[in-house]
């Protein structure tokens, strides 16, 4: 029952953010509203971790099976993209070297406050 109950608690989150995606005009999608919602709530102490810690971690150890329906869709789409694997390879490859080096100075920011 405790994991029906924080599962409806972060879809209510989600669900928020879906109204925000639909009322602000930005080009952020829905899931990332829903996410800053429930990281603020967790920071501001608004929404305690023990009301989606178990579900949450549930949630992240499933993760890569959600990931399959993405896969069979790239496979099945093979035949278009065939043609632009080279660039959509770069732009991948720059992107996930981009968020890497950004995270990695980041979390060394962070790290260096929290020493101080």
């Amino acid at each position: 029952m405790k994991y029906i109950k924080q599962f409806l608690f972060i879809l209510c989150i989600s669900f928020v953010g879906e109204i925000f995606n639909m009322i602000l005009p930005l080009p952020i999608p829905a899931s990332i509203y829903g996410m800053i919602i429930l990281f603020a709530g967790l920071m501001t102490g608004i929404i305690k971790l023990d009301s989606v810690k178990e579900t949450g971690i549930f949630l992240i150890e499933i993760m890569p099976v959600m990931f399959i329906p993405a896969g069979v869709g790239l496979i099945e789409s093979w035949g278009t993209l065939k043609e632009i694997i080279i660039p959509v390879s770069i732009i991948t490859v720059i992107t996930n070297i981009t968020v890497m080096v950004a995270t990695g100075r980041i979390s060394q920011m962070v790290i260096r406050r929290a020493d101080k």
